[in-house]
């Protein structure tokens, strides 16, 4: 298969035509020509050729016309216009209007061997950034959000809308709601999907070294710090910083963060020189941030600054009928090819759970699921025994057991939908932390595995319902 570029080259005179093409062939080129402006139309569409060279003032159709009509076939194609002397304020105005460059009617060998050069070389950039837009689509696009449900239909078009701004995104949800997909999926249908998405763990550093990874520091800043070293807020130049549960930031980091977003600049740790930096800020939290700013535990005006567009994911118990799909997408994903499906009595059960650890939880239950299955199909038996029970709670033996959890669901009809909705969900994720807690001999970290989060999430669940370990 030939790869060498092709070059379309239209002219009304014969000659200009000959000598562009015999130039273009010893440059190594392959040359496709014509006189007539309206078989080069044709050529456009049936060739799609990788540079068109044209004389701007032709019969009928001028140089114009063909370079609007190649731009609405492919808007990468590189349109180089010819001209004599008399026109080149017309070339110039056709620059304006998308021309990559013009040559006048007397141009030497080397100057259009040049500008053809340089044609090809932005044309091979422009696709390799389309490219690189598309894998990324691929990889984190909104296909790879898994739900057809009404409420995650309402976030997909959200996140659509507000990728193709520059404006600053909060997410918001419970754990295992898949935050980070989403603003994943934000970057890589923005415009600045061709650059970097950097993501920062702001719950799992000290604010010192925090501080470093966010800003940088330079060489001998403090003890350790042998070289400079840039922060991530560089390193995501021109592309997307994720904070990942921003609510935890200690308040001087807040400070920092705040002037850093308003000045678009940073200072290094240790440094003294103001660097500029330019990000589109994505953060995630599962804490009210309205409630911690009223509170004096978040700064107003950085929950401001952050939250110029909020994305609120729901929970999966709120997503009727995407637990069935998601179950189906694990299982594709886990089954290595030896198991296929569930029985009817096994996806019942998964339906019917409750799943306080969301999507996190239910892919670590079909990932056990499937190690776990003797055959090509998930029953039952491959489920755990907090997924079996009716509501995700395991129903006791004892009444005695069950009166805590009765007493505190009592009166609840005299509330509003959602509170008792909210007072159910809360003793029911208490119920079910305190059972795993119990099976697993008070291990936070096996518990907190067998529950799909990370351990501070499920030690953060533990103190927020008073569960004594």
């Amino acid at each position: 298969m030939n790869t060498e570029p092709r070059v379309l080259v239209v002219d009304d005179e014969p000659d200009m035509v000959d000598n562009c093409v015999r130039i273009l062939r010893r440059a190594g080129y392959r040359c496709l020509s014509t006189t007539d402006p309206h078989r080069a139309l044709t050529l456009l569409e049936s060739e799609r050729p990788d540079l068109l060279i044209t004389d701007l003032k032709m019969p009928e159709v001028d140089g114009l016309a063909l370079l609007r009509r190649a731009h609405e076939l492919d808007a990468a194609l590189p349109v180089v216009v010819i001209t004599a002397f008399a026109t080149i304020e017309s070339a110039v105005a056709a620059i304006k209007d998308g021309a990559f460059d013009y040559l006048p009617k007397n141009f030497s060998v080397d100057e259009l061997t040049l500008v053809v050069e340089r044609g090809l070389r932005q044309r091979r950039l422009a696709l390799e950034n389309r490219n690189l837009r598309e894998q990324l689509q691929t990889t984190f696009g909104l296909e790879n959000v898994i739900g057809h449900s009404p409420a995650m239909s309402q976030v997909f078009e959200l996140v659509k809308k507000a990728a193709r701004s520059e404006a600053n995104i909060l997410v918001l949800g419970e754990s295992g709601t898949g935050k980070e997909l989403i603003a994943r999926a934000v970057h890589a249908n923005s415009p600045r999907a061709a650059q970097a998405f950097v993501p920062v763990d702001c719950a799992s550093l000290p604010e010192n070294l925090l501080e470093s990874e966010l800003f940088g520091h330079e060489k001998g800043a403090f003890t350790g710090a042998v070289r400079m070293k840039p922060g991530l807020m560089e390193v995501a130049g021109g592309g997307t910083l994720f904070l990942d549960e921003i609510g935890d930031l200690s308040v001087s980091l807040q400070v920092k963060l705040l002037r850093a977003l308003q000045e678009r600049q940073i200072r290094r740790v240790g440094g003294t020189a103001l660097i500029d930096v330019d990000v589109r800020v994505v953060s995630a939290t599962n804490r009210n941030l309205r409630e911690a700013a009223a509170k004096g535990q978040f700064r107003e005006e950085l929950y401001y600054r952050v939250n110029v567009i909020e994305i609120r994911l729901p929970p999966l118990r709120e997503r009727a009928g995407d637990v069935r799909l998601l179950a189906r997408a694990f299982l594709k994903r886990y089954g290595q090819g030896r198991v296929h499906g569930y029985d009817d009595a096994a996806m019942t059960a998964l339906e019917a759970y409750a799943w306080p650890g969301n999507v996190r939880e239910l892919q670590n239950i079909v990932e056990r699921a499937c190690a776990l299955a003797e055959g090509d199909t998930i029953t039952r038996r491959d489920l755990p025994g907090h997924v079996l029970s009716s509501g995700g709670v395991r129903s006791t033996s004892s009444e005695s057991e069950r009166l805590p959890v009765e007493s505190h669901l009592a009166g609840t009809t005299a509330l509003g939908l959602k509170e008792a909705k909210d007072r159910w969900m809360a003793v029911l994720e208490a119920s079910y932390l305190k059972e795993l807690l119990e099976r697993h001999g008070g291990n936070i970290s096996a518990a907190a595995k067998a529950a799909g989060i990370d351990r501070k999430t499920f030690h953060r669940l533990v103190n927020k319902h008073q569960i004594r370990n």
